[in-house]
């Protein structure tokens, strides 16, 4: 094993003398890709544990907004930019989990709490930054808050038609690894503008 390391460290250190930016390029994806598919994990397990912690109460009161009546693929639902429908077994009428107030709650304090994680490993070890932690964090917020209303936005054009075909586990993977997907792309340009490299800037 140590073999193989000394190998590799060796072959690393000679590309990163003869291709310093591109290293640079190639070490920070390699660790954004790594952290950001580490915390799409720990998101999905809340996107799929805590409404079922939660309960029907939440899951059956509806939290939407604003509502705009949609009709696609013959599935009628209610669009919205915050908030999910409450889900109904069609035959039943019994409130289903993955909806409402409750999956609503779920998705935001899973995003949240993953950015936590998020923040200070794509910080410290992605993009070795020194900037100032307080600004950095602002405007970490401010774009986890912006890129949530889109995905939340888009979420709810397919989910309610995913709804209909697949069980709650499998679009609950889908959610998890689209908002990843499209959360993973807008995240790394705006890391690299918010954590620069090097020592701050002394004013």
């Amino acid at each position: 094993m140590s073999n193989v390391k000394t190998w590799w460290m060796g072959k690393w250190n000679g590309f990163e003398k003869n291709h310093p930016k591109l290293a640079k390029w190639v070490y920070q994806i390699f660790y954004f890709f790594v952290f950001s598919m580490g915390v799409t994990i720990f998101q999905y397990l809340v996107f799929t544990f805590m409404p079922h912690l939660l309960g029907k109460g939440l899951a059956g009161t509806e939290f939407m907004w604003p509502q705009v009546h949609m009709n696609l693929f013959g599935v009628e639902f209610d669009w919205s930019l915050l908030g999910y429908e409450v889900l109904t077994d069609k035959t039943t009428g019994e409130v289903l989990i993955g909806g409402g107030l409750g999956y609503f709650i779920s998705y935001e304090v899973g995003s949240f709490l993953a950015q936590c994680i998020n923040f200070p490993l794509q910080r410290n070890i992605t993009f070795k930054s020194k900037g100032n932690p307080v600004y950095q964090a602002m405007w970490y917020f401010i774009a986890w808050v912006v890129i949530s209303l889109i995905c939340n936005g888009f979420n709810n054009l397919w989910m309610p038609i995913a709804q209909q075909y697949v069980a709650p586990a499998i679009y609950n993977l889908l959610v998890t690894f689209i908002t990843g997907g499209v959360s993973m792309i807008i995240f790394f340009f705006v890391f690299k503008i918010i954590f620069p490299e090097g020592e701050p800037d002394k004013k």
